[in-house]
């Protein structure tokens, strides 16, 4: 029977400390209900809820969670009592929990294991981070090209519990070179007498283990495949990525750019579980550059104090100037900091991406100029609809190209690109935008 999960009389049975209710009230739940209240709650919570489960149970749970519960339930118990459910997650499972830690807490969660029990767990930490060598899974079936397809359907039945990796079959020769893959529901529409290397596709897409998690997981979801091997250099068979794990990885990405997009660092637990000073230390780093930053637009006005005074009208197309700038860089910003994360674009790619804004900020210039002169003029004059209208053309292309090369620069200095251009390009191109509108307004009216 499945029991609703009221979080408020969870938190009101924790506040009152009567766990034994508590206690009753966990047990009727199964577990995919006992993941989601942990996942829901606060840290302090999740830990009490999590002490309350049978070993048993707590395995299972522990196995389901994600990496951050799971990494704060570390942090929360200790690593001793959890000893034994981090034994029982897969390779790429603990690579990412132990890439959650604090190097410390980790450290003494490595100590309590002999140093053979997770040589694949220490394989995977040795691949580059954000690499598909990182992210990948273990390899429970393969095949080769003259195995019978009831001698494989037989070593796939006998993993009931990986059937996430076990929709498509690598197959290898002796050497672990990929020769091809082949679909386990292909495999049952034959005889158990047929020859794999006359069922399998011998051209298949494969994954680099140090290639782009991200690109290669969007690549998966967007090809509708369920899986695809992952080689070395030499094209051996050392792993898998299934679908399930492309999914997650697409998942924390775009989770990870709407926050970064907003000048904030990403929320690594549900909103309503996150406490309020979490979230505000997400936030205040950025909003303060922002605040000290401002201080270079006041700038520029004080220096064009005159200039507004003589001309009341430049005063409304300000918003104008500096809304249009800041989206233009903004706009390309976004585009390159997607295609720095896809591996399309690297660093020593900085001029060929400056020369590629400069021409698409000329193009959205020339048109926005042209629209902005013919609807402007008619009601503030042709000098002041042309003052505007070349403004926009010049203003464009700066803005364009400052939001497209930043993210490079962030990235040579080692700084989030994603979290740093956003206060940036909105400062620059507000101060910017000003600084062109006003030299050109004094040089068309001669004020």
């Amino acid at each position: 029977m499945r029991v609703d999960i009221d979080m408020d009389r969870v938190r009101t049975l924790i506040q009152s400390r009567d766990l034994s209710t508590l206690s009753l009230l966990v047990r009727q739940m199964s577990p995919a209900e006992i993941v989601a209240s942990i996942e829901s709650a606060t840290s302090e919570d999740a830990a009490v809820i999590f002490r309350l489960l049978d070993k048993d149970v707590a395995v299972v749970v522990f196995d389901d969670l994600d990496t951050v519960a799971q990494a704060d339930l570390i942090n929360r118990l200790g690593h001793a009592p959890l000893t034994d459910v981090f034994a029982n997650l897969d390779p790429d499972e603990q690579a990412r929990l132990l890439d959650e830690l604090p190097a410390k807490v980790a450290k003494r969660l490595l100590a309590s294991f002999d140093g053979d029990e997770l040589d694949a767990t220490m394989e995977l930490l040795g691949y580059p981070q954000g690499s598909v060598g990182r992210q990948m899974s273990s390899v429970a079936v393969h095949a080769r090209p003259d195995a019978r397809v009831g001698e494989v359907l037989g070593r796939v039945n006998r993993h009931p519990g990986d059937i996430d990796q076990l929709t498509v079959i690598p197959v290898i020769s002796h050497d672990r070179i990929v020769l091809g893959t082949i679909d386990t529901i292909e495999l049952m529409r034959h005889p158990s007498d047929a020859m794999v290397i006359d069922l399998m596709d011998d051209d298949p897409q494969m994954a680099g283990t140090e290639d782009n998690a991200e690109r290669i997981s969007r690549r998966l979801l967007d090809s509708g495949l369920l899986m695809v091997p992952v080689v070395d250099r030499e094209r051996r068979l050392v792993g898998v990525l299934p679908i399930t794990d492309a999914a997650r990885i697409d998942k924390e990405a775009v989770a990870e750019d709407h926050a970064r997009a907003g000048a904030s660092e990403p929320l690594r637990r549900p909103y309503l579980a996150t406490p309020v000073r979490v979230v505000a230390r997400s936030r205040i780093v950025w909003l303060f550059v922002l605040a000290i930053s401002a201080v270079l637009t006041v700038q520029v006005l004080e220096m064009f104090e005159a200039t507004l005074t003589q001309l009341t009208a430049l005063a409304l197309f300000i918003p104008l100037v500096t809304g249009i700038g800041g989206n233009t860089g903004s706009q390309a910003a976004t585009t390159v900091t997607r295609a720095m994360a896809l591996g399309d674009i690297r660093i020593r790619d900085v001029v060929r991406v400056a020369f590629k804004e400069v021409r698409t900020g000329l193009t959205l210039g020339l048109l926005l100029a042209i629209a902005a002169f013919v609807l402007g003029s008619p009601f503030y004059g042709m000098d002041i609809g042309l003052v505007i209208a070349l403004t926009l053309f010049l203003n464009c292309p700066i803005a364009a190209t400052v939001g497209g090369v930043v993210p490079l620069v962030a990235r040579y200095f080692r700084v989030d690109p994603a979290v740093f251009s956003t206060p940036f390009i909105s400062t620059f191109c507000d101060a910017s935008g000003l600084l062109v509108y006003f030299t050109v307004a004094i040089t068309l009216l001669g004020l």
